[in-house]
C-alpha cells in the first residue's frame, strides 16, 4: 500500500551542480561517524552500533567490494545487521533476512511542545519498555537502546497494574537515529487499552521539543504500509522526504571475523 502523502524530492545542488549528498540520505553513517561516534564499531569505512543498542549497520554512500567485507568483518560470520537506503543490493553470499520498503518524513514545521504528564525514561525502565515494545512492535527496541537519545512515557493506573500499586508505562517514544543536526523519533506505541486518546501525538511532540531545544531538526521513519501512522504524523506536521527500504541482512557464513569494537 502506498504513503497517502506526496513525496518531496530533495534537489540541493552541490559545488559542480551535482546533487548534494544529504545527512538524511544516509542516516546510520552520519550519526555513527557524528554525535554517536561513541557508540561505534568501525572496520574500514563500515560502522554498526553494538548489536545490544541498535542492529543498524553503515557503509559509504556508493559501498564497493572492500567495503561490504569490512562490514562483514566487523558483524562477525552469521551475524544479522539491519541497513537502510534507497535501495540495498548486497553482493552474493549475502542472504536477504527480511526487506521492508519505508518512509522517511521530516518535521521542520511541527508544532512541538513539553508535556506535563511524560516522564524521563532510563535504565531502570527498560524491562518495561522492553515488554511494552513486545506487546505493541513498533520496531526495534534492544537492552541498551535507550542510551541513544531522550526517551518518554506516559504512566497510568491499570487493570493489571504492578505490585506496589506504582503506575504502569502505557506509551513511550524516544529518540534514536542521531545525524548532525538532525534527532530521529523512534519507538512511539501506546498499549492496546489506551489507545485512541492522543498519547502518541502528544509523546512525539514532547519529544519533538527536546529536539527542538538543541537547535536540531526532528524526522522518523515508518513502513510504507503502515497508512495510520503515516496520516498521525502528517496530521502534526511531518511531511515525506523520500521512500527507503529497510533491510536485514545476514553476513556469510564463511566470513573473517573482526576484533573490532
Amino acid at each position: 500500500m502506498k504513503s497517502p502523502i506526496r513525496e518531496e524530492a530533495d534537489d540541493r545542488q552541490g559545488p559542480r551542480g551535482r546533487p548534494e549528498r544529504h545527512p538524511l540520505d544516509n542516516p546510520v553513517r552520519w550519526s555513527l561517524a557524528g554525535p554517536h561516534a561513541h557508540l561505534a564499531g568501525r572496520r574500514g569505512a563500515a560502522l554498526r552500533y553494538p548489536a545490544d543498542v541498535a542492529p543498524f549497520a553503515a557503509l559509504p554512500d556508493e559501498p564497493g567490494p572492500a567495503d561490504w567485507a569490512d562490514l562483514a568483518a566487523l558483524a562477525g560470520p552469521g551475524a544479522v545487521v539491519t541497513l537502510t537506503g534507497p535501495a540495498i543490493a548486497p553482493p552474493d553470499g549475502w542472504e536477504v533476512v527480511m526487506s521492508l520498503e519505508g518512509v522517511q518524513m521530516v518535521g521542520d514545521d511541527v508544532a512541538a511542545a513539553y508535556d506535563g504528564e511524560t516522564v524521563r525514561l532510563g535504565t531502570k525502565d527498560v524491562p518495561e519498555m522492553l515488554d511494552l515494545v513486545q506487546r505493541t512492535q513498533p520496531g526495534p527496541l534492544l537492552d541498551r537502546t535507550v542510551e541513544m537519545g531522550t526517551y518518554l512515557g506516559i504512566r497510568r493506573d491499570t487493570a493489571a497494574g504492578h505490585a506496589d500499586g506504582s503506575p504502569a508505562l502505557v506509551a513511550m517514544a524516544g529518540e534514536r537515529l542521531h545525524p548532525q543536526g538532525w534527532t530521529e523519533i523512534s519507538a512511539v506505541c501506546t498499549d492496546a487499552a489506551f489507545r485512541g486518546q492522543g498519547l502518541a501525538s502528544r509523546l512525539v511532540l514532547a519529544v519533538a521539543a527536546g529536539i527542538r531545544d538543541r537547535g536540531e531538526i526532528p524526522f522518523l521513519h515508518a513502513v510504507a504500509g503502515n497508512v495510520n501512522a503515516i496520516r498521525l504524523y502528517e496530521s502534526i506536521g511531518f511531511r515525506l522526504r523520500r521512500r527507503v527500504v529497510f533491510a536485514a541482512l545476514r553476513v556469510p557464513a564463511g566470513a573473517e571475523a573482526s576484533g573490532a569494537g
